[in-house]
């Protein structure tokens, strides 16, 4: 179905992996075109209930294969808005839990889309670097959006503007990531963290999805609205009926995703 990406079911879980090892799974056109469907297809589906979003090979993302590229002037900002704003903002439309599971490298716009997951895992032998500084650019991808709100502006200048890589340790110490797991076991490791997500209400994360990045950009007032607006759909859901009497029974309440 796909030629630079695997997409595989199991569990709950939609496993996407980007599959140009040799090239360290730098984007090309068609894999930011597929990347995109397959987010539409695992939000589609109803046995989706998590994304586990990782790189094949030793790295997880390298950036924008250059080879891509066409010879001559670039256009770059129609470069963006064509290949890489859409498959990003799919990310953020995605309204069930998307896990990055950062096994090696991440750089440039890897390290961007890594951003625009949810939840991000990494192997103790990954390593980000925000990349573009180095050839006199701009990060993009997302990276000006997301970066400064994970580890706030001071640290989220200092990567952009040194373009330094940093090791999983600290990207764990800085909330860059969320957790680092040995690379001997990363892949079992953040299986694992997946199908956790994928056990729990679809539907209420997605709604705490959608409210906490909503929440990024209004005020209070607007966001207590909102909340109010999120609890009101949530609370009809089976699964919070069914937390609700797992609760009163004092059992494992057993969600369905519904």
């Amino acid at each position: 179905m796909y030629e630079t990406i695997l997409y595989e079911v199991s569990e709950g879980v939609a496993v996407i992996t980007m599959n140009r090892p040799e090239k360290f799974n730098a984007f090309t056109e068609q894999m930011n075109k597929e990347i995109t469907d397959a987010l539409k297809q695992a939000q589609k589906s109803p046995e989706v209930r998590c994304i586990l979003f990782t790189g094949a090979g030793r790295a997880f993302n390298a950036g924008q294969d250059l080879g891509d590229v066409s010879g001559g002037n670039v256009d770059f900002g129609g470069f963006l808005r064509k290949r890489y704003n859409p498959m990003i903002l799919q990310f953020q439309k995605t309204e069930k839990p998307i896990v990055a599971a950062i096994n090696g490298v991440a750089a440039g716009a890897g390290m961007s889309v890594a951003l625009a997951c949810d939840i991000r895992l990494a192997s103790d032998k990954a390593s980000l670097v925000n990349a573009f500084v180095n050839i006199g650019l701009v990060p993009d991808s997302g990276g000006c959006y997301f970066l400064p709100r994970i580890v706030g502006i001071g640290k989220a200048l200092e990567l952009a503007m040194t373009g330094e890589k940093i090791s999983a340790e600290e990207a764990l110490r800085i909330g860059l990531v969320n957790q680092v797991y040995p690379a001997d076991s990363f892949q079992e490791a953040a299986m694992a963290y997946a199908r956790k997500l994928a056990s729990l209400p679809t539907r209420g994360i997605g709604l705490i999805k959608r409210t906490m990045y909503k929440g990024l950009e209004m005020g209070l007032e607007e966001t207590l609205e909102y909340e109010a607006f999120a609890q009101d759909a949530a609370g009809s859901t089976e699964d919070h009926k069914e937390g609700v009497t797992a609760f009163m029974e004092k059992r494992a309440p057993r969600f369905t995703g519904q």
